[in-house]
C-alpha cells in the first residue's frame, strides 16, 4: 500500500525578525502564502526507513535519517509506538535551498502521507504539534494557504485572501544556508535596536481585499540585506524582474530564490521571460497563490 501527499511551496509575503534570542532563534513576524508549486512525498510499507528523490535539484537532498522528511515519520512513530518501516519517495519540484520551504514541505508530506499509511487516527494539532517540533516552516506546509507564523514561525494564524495573486519565481544557481543567512542578519544588526517583529495592517489588508498593487507597496523582508549580501549577485536578477514590469519583487524568505508579483498571467509570463533571457538565474516559474496545504493525493 502507498500514500502520495502533495505539498506546496511557500514564499514569504512579510518576515519581519527580532534580535537574536537567548536560544539562537529570533522572534517572526512571517506572514506566509502557499504557492502553486509542489512536491508530492509517497509513503510505501517497507521493510525499514528508506528515501529516494528525483526531480529538479535531488541530488542535493540528503537520503539518509538527517532528511527532515526521514525525521518526520521517525517522530511520528515514536508518538505512536510504531517502527517507521517505511519507503519515502519524494518527487521535487520546489526549488532545493531556495528559500520556499522545500525540506519543510516534505517533512510535512511525508507526516501526513505515515499518518494516512499506519492509520494513527492523529488529530490535526497532534500533527502541527510534530511540526514545530521539526522546523519553523513545517506547520505552515501542512496548513497552506495564508497565514501569519509568529513565535519562531511556528505558531500559526490563519489569514483571509481574497483573490488570486499571479508571481514569477527565479531560482538562483547556487544556495544559501538559512542559519548562515540568520547569523548574517545578527552580523549586520550589532550596534543597533531591533525593533519587535509585528505583521503589517495594511499588507493584511491587501490580502484580504485579493488587492496585488497593495500588496507589491507592502512586501518586505528582514533577511533580504543578508541574504544580498552572501549572495550580491541576486541584486541583477532583482533589477532585471522589476524592470520587466513586476509590480515589486524581493528574496523569497531566506533566499536566494527571488519573488516577482505581477498584475496579471500576461505580465507574469512577459516578466518570466525576461528573467529567462537575462542570465542572471538558472530557472523561472509562473504560478499562483494561494495554494492548499498537504493534500492527499492517492492511496
Amino acid at each position: 500500500m502507498s500514500v502520495t501527499v502533495r505539498v506546496p511551496a511557500k514564499v514569504n509575503v512579510q518576515l519581519a525578525v527580532g534580535a537574536a534570542r537567548p536560544d539562537g532563534f529570533h522572534d517572526l513576524a512571517n506572514v506566509f502564502l502557499a504557492v502553486g508549486l509542489h512536491d508530492d512525498v509517497t509513503a510505501t510499507a517497507a521493510d525499514e526507513l528508506t528515501l529516494t528523490c528525483e526531480g529538479p535539484g535531488a541530488d542535493q537532498v540528503p537520503l539518509d535519517r538527517t532528511n527532515l522528511a526521514a525525521r518526520a515519520a521517525i517522530a511520528l512513530g515514536e508518538r505512536y509506538g510504531i517502527e517507521p518501516r517505511v519507503h519515502l519517495h519524494i518527487d521535487k519540484d520546489i526549488p532545493v535551498a531556495g528559500g520556499m520551504a522545500g525540506g519543510s514541505a516534505d517533512a510535512a508530506g511525508a507526516l501526513v502521507a505515515c499518518d494516512a499509511l499506519w492509520g494513527t487516527g492523529a488529530t490535526r494539532d497532534e500533527l502541527l504539534d510534530i511540526c514545530a517540533e521539526l522546523g519553523s516552516d513545517v506547520p505552515f506546509s501542512l496548513v497552506g494557504g495564508a497565514a501569519l507564523g509568529t513565535g519562531r514561525g511556528e505558531k500559526l494564524q490563519l489569514l483571509d485572501v481574497g483573490g488570486e495573486f499571479r508571481w514569477v519565481f527565479a531560482a538562483a544557481d547556487g544556495g544559501l544556508s538559512t542559519p548562515a543567512v540568520y547569523g548574517e542578519f545578527d552580523r549586520l544588526a550589532q550596534g543597533r535596536a531591533i525593533p519587535e517583529p509585528e505583521a503589517s495592517p495594511a499588507l493584511l489588508d491587501a490580502l484580504r481585499r485579493g488587492d496585488a498593487s497593495a500588496l507589491a507597496a507592502t512586501l518586505t523582508n528582514d533577511l533580504q540585506p543578508a541574504a544580498l549580501s552572501l549572495f550580491p549577485a541576486l541584486k541583477d536578477t532583482l533589477d532585471a524582474g522589476t524592470a520587466a514590469g513586476a509590480l515589486a519583487g524581493l528574496v523569497s524568505g531566506s533566499g536566494p530564490t527571488t519573488a516577482f508579483l505581477c498584475a496579471d498571467e500576461e505580465s507574469a509570463r512577459a516578466v518570466a521571460a525576461v528573467l529567462t533571457a537575462s542570465g542572471t538565474c538558472r530557472s523561472v516559474r509562473v504560478t499562483t497563490s494561494p495554494a492548499q496545504g498537504a493534500t492527499v493525493v492517492q492511496r
